[in-house]
């Protein structure tokens, strides 16, 4: 069983990690969810946690969330 990430099969973790990232981001900010789901997606952060070589898959939500904020 190849158990590898890859660029190929990375989408199958970022679901979880954006789903963590709204959930922080609407307790902090008291946005809606979609309002958090489109400032996610069109975060630097994310451009980069959806590229396999910055190797950002292996950060927590905390960790995202705080490098998307410091990065706003």
């Amino acid at each position: 069983m190849n158990l590898d990430i890859n660029q190929d099969n990375l989408y199958l973790l970022l679901p979880s990690k954006v789903a963590w990232l709204a959930d922080m981001m609407t307790s902090d900010k008291g946005i809606g969810i979609v309002d958090a789901m489109i400032e996610i997606y069109s975060s630097d952060t994310y451009r980069q946690l959806e590229d396999e070589s910055t190797k950002m898959w292996h950060l927590g939500p905390v960790a995202l969330y705080q490098d998307m904020t410091a990065s706003s």
